[in-house]
């Protein structure tokens, strides 16, 4: 006997194969793809019957299929907002506009559309206001959840529970609803929002605050994005707003500091080959081992199966159906194009059939990208600001990306815009910068790079002017992949890489997930470019075809990301009783090298407490009982016990202690420092490090050293980036060789003549601030201070290196400015204006700014300041009027 089907089932199980639904869309696509590149004068629109169409928009909106009801939801989206954008002025479109978005639970959408639809029937009025009661926003009433936010939102106070959807659905959002509710309703607790880089933790941090504003005084909340912030040292409750790493050395320096909710942003991180995933695993870890856990949320973007990251927990079944959530539902539309212009040709993507449809020929003069790009542009000059389109271009790698840039912006017709909010940010940028420096002369045309490091200040201002439209064409490399949120209409793809790996499936659709951004437009154009036969448009299209495979957690053995023979070459040095974990093989990647190591002290550090961790557990196969008694008895020998921080083993830390008790300090300072004392302080580090070992391409080179040090002792010393230029500069004048304009180029000598070379130069110096001051090194000068505290018994000491490299000065002032929130640009500027907004430099006591620097004309220091009076309400004096 046949099972019976529901009539939802019956009535949409052969929708998506109807033909005439097919032909509509089919049309439908072709006659927007004509409008998008304005040919409907060179070319026939196909025609249809528009009611038909709309009939089935409705119809799709409104199904109720046990598996598939979220794809006939967004298919019926996908017509009805490429039907408003063939027939703008059309009221019908705009009519059915509004039942397709009501059905689909899409408010945001029904507000863009401005549809003055309502629900005919009395049955639907009341099911409308049910549904419209359910999806309010506790903590914003003015604001509406999507049927799959809600659901998530739902679960948020449960123990345990792992969510993923497309990059639009708002994953982020629905955490920071929930913790402001919380708040709003009384809550006392400490909630930790862990975010994958340092750059997005300023931009998490101000939607926090802007969510929150006088709540947070009002409920004594503050918000903290470091261990060495004041509002630590005071009573208060916390939300933090950290990277892995930096959250791993609060829980070590403040290990009674209780987490009530950890939640996991990107928790993708957790898979995959990827340095820095073993921070997860070890946080996640030193919090289970808590008496009072944590609530643990993890959410990650278009993941078929985040049950997989509930496995970090020790007691939770990872099969349960209440503890995860898989949506597929996206508000917004991407509409896909391959640009071939190795063939001359421009079809459209039809995700239903998962066949392109051909669009046009490209003619003879537009046969680059630069010249698509240029229409573009043009199209928009001849429209009203709100209605201009704004771009972003992806490159695998920073050279192309910022040459792209620069062919964009030099381009005839690309004209300075005398925008005064762009001309300010440009002198800026020439200020603190440099004059030289590329994007400081393409800013003022609308068109900037977003590459990696940038001063604060800087980036914020940059993606805010992208935000606001006055920005509209946008390079970038894969920093975009790492959550940065920028509203495009149109991204352009030239690589299905990201810098020599290819892209997997969850980065591709992640970013693909970058343009359409519900908070902005409906919709979003994806165009795959094919310029050279390096990226073929067919590799595009089985990328598209290749669906997001279910995740599997790096620590499991896994050919592509920690094999079996790495596992076992762990387990063998640990049973020698060495925590020396070098390279397995010479040609072995950096990013597979640190990510084994890590596992590898993480490993160590379990067994000598016995902690039934995952990582523990996924080595079972590799060592015995017999075996994990012996290690612990060999390294419980040793007067240096391993610890929970995973940048440094035990016998980098045992010889570092021993060069301390024989007198190793930090060399003396007096405000500035002896080049000559830096290079011989990094040399003796790198032979108690081991960084020929562990950090061979980057401190283990002798020569990058010299480099480095340049930059450390200006860093150190409070010099503006500027001058860190020049310096720079000056060093590569001094030192020509081996000059390298690419990894992709051999080396060359240096001519300072060259304003290319130059910016090679403000590129590289930017890159080392990031990844090997700010990173590196700081983690090294971190590990020396608490040594060096302990050997010697103290909890303070001065000339601490570790604070001058994280704060990059030496001025208390400026220290204590940024441990109040501002970063070190605006704290250099408070300094320097010190007279006009300094009350009490916290040399006798507290710290006060008068309210006047709320106003001081600097914007980029009138927007941190802003923020800092709501999360330090009593820093600013409330002055007479």
């Amino acid at each position: 006997m046949s099972e019976k089907k529901s009539l939802g089932e019956a009535l949409f199980v052969d929708i998506e194969s109807n033909a005439y639904l097919n032909e509509l869309h089919e049309k439908i696509l072709y006659n927007y793809a004509l409008k998008l590149f304005q040919l409907e004068k060179k070319k026939s629109p196909k025609e249809f019957e528009l009611k038909d169409a709309l009939r089935f928009a409705d119809l799709l909106s409104k199904s109720t299929h046990p598996t598939r009801s979220d794809i006939h939801k967004m298919w019926a989206q996908e017509l009805i907002i490429l039907l408003n954008e063939i027939n703008s002025d059309n009221p019908l479109v705009k009519l059915y506009a509004g039942s397709v978005f009501s059905s689909t639970g899409n408010h945001q959408g029904l507000q863009l559309i401005n549809s003055e639809y309502e629900n005919i029937n009395t049955f639907e009025k009341i099911f409308a206001q049910f549904r419209n009661d359910y999806l309010t926003i506790p903590a914003a009433p003015e604001m509406k959840f999507f049927n799959a936010q809600k659901e998530a939102y739902d679960h948020l106070s449960d123990p345990c529970f792992s969510y993923s959807g497309p990059t639009s659905m708002g994953k982020s959002f629905i955490m920071r609803m929930f913790i402001k509710n919380e708040i709003m309703h009384g809550s006392q607790k400490n909630y930790a929002l862990i975010v994958p880089t340092k750059a997005l933790i300023n931009e998490v941090r101000a939607k926090v605050i802007k969510d929150l504003e006088n709540n947070l005084e009002n409920c004594n909340y503050r918000v903290v994005t470091a261990a060495s912030d004041i509002a630590l040292e005071e009573e208060h409750n916390f939300i933090l707003v950290l990277t892995p790493e930096r959250l791993l050395y609060l829980l070590i320096s403040k290990p009674d500091l209780q987490v009530d909710y950890l939640f996991i942003d990107e928790a993708h991180k957790l898979s995959g080959k990827n340095s820095r995933g073993p921070f997860y695993y070890k946080v996640v870890d030193m919090l289970l081992q808590r008496e009072q856990k944590p609530h643990f949320i993890f959410a990650s973007p278009n993941i078929p199966n985040p049950q997989v990251y509930l496995r970090l927990m020790n007691d939770i079944i990872e099969n349960d159906d209440e503890s995860k959530l898989a949506t597929t539902y996206s508000p917004v539309v991407q509409v896909k194009f391959l640009m071939d212009f190795i063939k001359g040709s421009i079809d459209i993507y039809n995700e239903r059939t998962n066949k392109t449809i051909h669009i046009a020929n490209v003619g003879k003069g537009i046969d680059k990208l630069n010249k698509m790009l240029l229409l573009f542009e043009g199209k928009n000059l001849r429209l009203p600001p709100e209605q201009r389109s704004q771009t972003i271009v992806y490159y695998n790698g920073r050279t192309k990306a910022i040459a792209a840039a620069r062919d964009f912006a030099d381009s005839p017709g690309v004209n300075d815009k005398n925008d005064p909010e762009l001309d300010s940010l440009s002198r800026d940028i020439m200020q603190e910068v440099h004059g030289d420096y590329y994007l400081a002369g393409m800013i003022k045309k609308g068109v900037a790079y977003h590459i990696g490091y940038l001063p604060a200040s800087i980036r914020t201002r940059i993606e805010e002017l992208f935000q606001k439209g006055n920005i509209t064409t946008m390079f970038c490399t894969s920093t975009l992949l790492e959550g940065v949120n920028l509203p495009a209409d149109n991204l352009f793809i030239t690589d299905n890489k990201i810098f020599r790996r290819k892209m997997n499936p969850v980065d591709f659709r992640n970013l693909i997930g970058r343009v359409g951004r519900i908070s902005y437009n409906l919709y979003g154009n994806v165009f795959f470019v094919s310029e050279d036969k390096s990226v073929a448009a067919e590799s595009f299209i089985d990328m598209l075809q290749a669906p997001v495979p279910e995740q599997e957690l790096s620590i499991t053995t896994n050919p592509d990301v920690l094999k079996k023979v790495e596992k076992k070459y762990i387990a063998e040095i640990l049973k020698t009783g060495s925590s020396e974990i070098p390279r397995r093989r010479d040609d072995q990647s950096d990013e597979s090298y640190v990510m084994m190591r890590k596992f590898g002290l993480i490993l160590l550090r379990d067994i000598m407490e016995e902690r039934d961790s995952l990582v523990h557990r996924e080595f079972a196969d590799f060592l015995t009982v017999e075996d994990e008694v012996s290690i612990r008895e060999k390294f419980k020998e040793s007067p240096t016990l391993p610890d929970d921080d995973i940048n440094t083993s035990v016998d980098q830390t045992k010889k570092l202690i021993i060069a301390i008790k024989q007198g190793l300090t930090y060399p003396p300072c007096n405000g500035s420092f002896v080049y000559a004392d830096v290079i011989e302080f990094f040399n003796k580090l790198s032979d108690i490090f081991d960084w020929p070992i562990y950090e061979k391409s980057t401190l283990g080179s002798e020569s990058k050293r010299k480099w480095y040090a340049v930059i450390l002792c200006q860093w150190m010393e409070g010099s503006g980036l500027s001058y860190i230029m020049k310096r720079a500069i000056e060093y590569h004048k001094n030192h020509p060789d081996n000059f390298r304009v690419s990894a992709y180029q051999p080396p060359t000598t240096y001519n300072d003549r060259s304003k290319e070379h130059r910016n090679v130069v403000f590129a590289d110096t930017l890159e080392v601030i990031e990844n090997v001051i700010l990173f590196s090194i700081s983690n090294y000068f971190l590990r020396f201070s608490n040594e060096y505290k302990k050997v010697h018994d103290v909890t303070e000491f001065d000339n601490n290196w570790y604070e001058y490299v994280e704060f990059g000065t030496t001025n208390p002032l400026t220290i204590l400015l940024q441990r109040n929130g501002f970063s070190r640009e605006s704290a250099t500027y408070i300094r320097n204006h010190k007279e006009e907004y300094v009350v009490h430099d916290g040399s006798g006591g507290e710290l006060k700014l008068k309210s006047s620097l709320l106003t001081c004309g600097n914007t980029s220091v009138m927007t941190e300041a802003a923020n800092i009076k709501f999360n330090v309400p009593g820093l600013f004096l409330e002055e007479d009027a």
